[in-house]
């Protein structure tokens, strides 16, 4: 394998391993039986999602997810495509990276986060490596690189405590100067979008600019009396997750390891549990699979299953939750100062607005806010997404 270098650091075949997914059919046919084998509830005494995922609903997805689905699929689809595994701090991370053939593209670091994985991003690895192969320019082609965060998809498990988002943004850091990469950019949505702003302020030297979806801010107190329109209707939103959408959260946040015993033992509760969050949080008018197809929410649901990640990845909420959940409602403390895109889809959970990002984000320097799409805008809405991502790092190349 080639080696990489960056300055002095220099990656060789010993620091990247070259990797393929290769799931043993005794673990499908595993799962297969524990989906006909599930004990089913009593139905919801309500006719809508307000209970959680209706039995209707997950019954037949669950069916379909053990008779008719075909993960070899996914998984050529992932082989088709460069995969490495490298150890940062003892812990083995997975990652895609797919250069470009454009030789001067711009770096890029995408980072996902929960309920989500690296399957949100396949459909949009082509438009941004190759963009004249899809109707644009080079002069917007990117080196992707897709990291798997740790304790999802083939990254390792930490094994102690500590792997915060600040400490996954210094990975992410070690990870891009292994590749050889002197300057790049960084995008991220969810637990991605924080380690993406960290990235940026551990390694502004590196860091050409941050794109968002969107920007982790509190509201501005001194706007509270002068509120705008949007501004109401985003307070409201997240007053009413409060009340209504954050069970999830507070149960990963403080026993992690509790609900990971059913998140890896039950297939049947690990679809409800991450399938809830899709219907609520994608742009779908209440129809999922009008956003989403089966396969594409069951190839993400499966790069849970298949690996045992159900405790694992909730145990990033015991880890940052808390951090995270004041940069929404408290006080700005911590500012970024790289240039900043910002991308603010119009079903997500959190949308700022520009006047309260500009307190924690000091060089905004692309802001929109796209008529479609929700918290997982690669996956539902590819094209608008690859068009947010190019039109902000056209201004920082």
């Amino acid at each position: 394998m080639a080696a990489f270098v960056r300055g002095s650091t220099i990656a060789t075949s010993e620091q990247l391993t070259e990797f393929r997914v290769e799931i043993p059919e005794a673990e499908l046919r595993e799962l297969r039986e524990r989906l006909a084998r599930t004990r089913w509830p009593e139905p919801e005494t309500v006719e809508d999602w307000s209970q959680g995922v209706p039995r209707t609903y997950l019954m037949d997805l669950c069916k379909y997810w053990g008779e008719t689905y075909d993960w070899r699929a996914t998984e050529a689809r992932l082989n088709a495509l460069p995969q490495f595994r490298t150890l940062i701090e003892g812990v083995g991370i997975h990652f895609l990276h797919v250069r470009s053939p454009h030789t001067d593209a711009l770096p890029l670091v995408i980072t996902h986060g929960w309920p989500g994985s690296l399957v949100e991003f396949l459909k949009i690895i082509g438009p941004l490596t190759d963009p004249t192969a899809h109707g644009g320019s080079a002069g917007d082609a990117f080196h992707v690189v897709c990291p798997s965060l740790p304790g999802y998809g083939f990254s390792d498990k930490p094994t102690a405590p500590g792997w915060r988002v600040e400490r996954i943004a210094a990975a992410w850091s070690v990870l891009m100067a292994r590749l050889g990469y002197e300057r790049y950019g960084a995008q991220g949505s969810d637990w991605g979008t924080s380690i993406s702003a960290s990235l940026g302020q551990q390694d502004a030297a590196h860091v050409a600019g941050i794109h968002l979806t969107p920007p982790l801010v509190p509201p501005d107190p001194e706007t509270l009396g002068d509120l705008t329109e949007r501004e109401r209707a985003a307070l409201a939103s997240l007053e009413f997750a409060a009340e209504w959408d954050s069970g999830y959260s507070e149960e990963q946040a403080t026993r992690p390891q509790t609900i990971g015993y059913a998140l890896v033992d039950s297939p049947a509760a690990l679809c409800a549990w991450i399938i809830e969050k899709f219907h609520a949080w994608t742009d779908c008018e209440g129809d999922l699979e009008s956003v989403l197809t089966r396969d594409e929410l069951l190839d993400n649901l499966t790069l849970y299953w298949l690996p045992r990640t159900g405790a694992s990845s909730a145990r990033l909420y015991w880890e940052s939750i808390r951090q995270v959940n004041e940069w929404i409602s408290g006080a700005v403390r911590d500012t970024v100062d790289v240039p900043t895109g910002c991308s603010i889809f119009p079903k997500e959970l959190q949308r700022p607005s520009r006047r309260w990002a500009e307190k924690r984000f000091l060089d905004i320097r692309y802001w929109n806010e796209p008529a479609r799409g929700g918290h997982f805008a690669a996956f539902e809405q590819p094209e608008l997404f690859v068009e947010e991502v190019r039109s902000f790092f056209r201004l920082v190349r």
